[in-house]
């Protein structure tokens, strides 16, 4: 999760030079982002998602205060979900760098920074003996997601990790998330005979 911000400088809105507005600043910005999701999504893809390709999800945007007066500041924050094998601090240099000159172009600075450091994508061999243990003892067969979780960094540790449980991400981050009572049991058991299998 990222955010520009646009630093402009407020004025009357009867006089453009007595300022330099973010938001049209900020409307470059959105283009320069939707474009470059655009280059991410033909340069890179992967089958094993449902969504197999990165996606940039432009999430929230906040600026100005007055119809009248030139806009002083703008930001706006997105959320870039990378597939496995793309370098978050990469994606962050290319974005800097995509944004840089329209700081002269409209008389702004712009700043990127990091809502949080991200977490990495995830990727596991889906041939693994743990995988296919899962499936096994499931009866489901092991997809890839679009989610973050721990996983990545439990095998950045040396541990052969799977993504595995109750739930389904369409509850998630809803007003009324929910996991259902049916599906705890099963679960437990399937932890039951892993736990014995590698634990023991």
């Amino acid at each position: 999760m990222e955010q520009v911000k646009v630093k402009g400088s407020a004025g009357h809105s009867s006089d453009p030079s007595l300022g330099a507005s973010a938001l049209d600043a900020m409307h470059s910005v959105l283009g320069e982002l939707i474009s470059f999701r655009k280059e991410l999504q033909r340069d890179y893809q992967n089958s094993d998602f449902k969504v197999s390709v990165p996606t940039l999800n432009l999430g929230c945007i906040h600026g100005g205060d007055n119809p009248t007066r030139i806009c002083g500041a703008c930001e706006v924050e997105y959320d870039l979900r990378p597939l496995p094998g793309m370098s978050a601090d990469l994606l962050r240099e290319s974005v800097h760098k995509r944004l840089l000159p329209l700081e002269q172009q409209f008389g702004v600075t712009i700043s990127t920074e990091p809502l949080f450091p991200g977490i990495p994508a995830f990727n596991n061999d889906k041939h693994s003996e743990l995988v296919t243990t899962a499936e096994r003892l499931t009866g489901y067969q092991a997809e890839a997601v679009a989610f973050g979780t721990e996983a990545p960094f439990l095998q950045s540790l040396g541990m052969d990790t799977i993504v595995m449980g109750p739930g389904s991400i369409d509850q998630a981050h809803q007003p009324d998330e929910y996991l259902a009572f049916d599906q705890i049991k099963p679960t437990v058991a399937v932890l039951e005979q892993l736990i014995a299998r590698y634990c023991f």
